[in-house]
């Protein structure tokens, strides 16, 4: 856990470095986090860490759905970064951590329940979530236990990510003696006048 959370920041810093965040890319990319986030929401709110087996509520859909909404997360963040680089990094980081993870902590569950774990595991996918389940996604949720799990703490990470996005879009569109590129005209950048004076529209003769 310690070396997928050291490299989540380092990834984050590289893909607003690498990001060219448009209008268009930036409310997507808003709309895939906040499914993320909510998915995530509903499993912190659900959980009794090291307590019970959860198995209700959005872990009927899916055994791990905080793994789930991190990875609706990260692609909403890249939609938003509108960077190839970056989602090539994260496919990589993903690809590298989150099966691994899953697996060790399929071991501890099974290690600590048993013959309970291995029936919800029989009916249960590890992640790609039961789509015919989804209408009790939030049984069982609450509350305290969204606020106990301190799952708030990755919705300020995110916005906070989104604002530096939508800070360099918007840096990039006033920059001094910027021209508009066929990207612009897709983002909705607005046109900025000439500041040189005295220029003729028309040749001269």
């Amino acid at each position: 856990m310690r070396q997928r959370v050291a490299a989540a920041l380092p990834l984050a810093l590289v893909a607003v470095w690498l990001a060219r965040p448009t209008v268009l890319g930036l409310a997507v990319g808003a709309a895939i986090t906040a499914v993320g986030l909510t998915v995530r929401g509903l499993a912190a709110s659900r959980l009794d860490k090291n307590e019970t087996l959860a198995t209700s509520g959005p872990y009927a859909v899916t055994r791990h759905p905080l793994y789930f909404g991190s990875m609706l997360v990260l692609a909403g963040l890249i939609v938003a970064a509108q960077s190839w680089i970056a989602a090539a990094l994260a496919a990589a980081y993903v690809a590298l951590f989150y099966p691994a993870t899953m697996a060790r902590e399929d071991r501890k569950l099974r290690a600590r329940h048993g013959a309970a774990f291995d029936a919800w595991a029989a009916r249960v996918p590890r992640f790609w979530p039961r789509l015919g389940s989804l209408r009790a996604i939030a049984d069982g949720c609450s509350w305290a236990r969204y606020r106990k799990s301190r799952e708030y703490r990755a919705v300020v990470a995110v916005a906070l990510g989104m604002a530096l996005l939508s800070l360099k879009l918007h840096s990039a569109a006033s920059a001094p003696g910027r021209t508009r590129t066929s990207t612009d005209l897709n983002a909705g950048v607005p046109d900025r006048p000439s500041s040189r004076r005295g220029t003729s529209t028309f040749a001269s003769g």
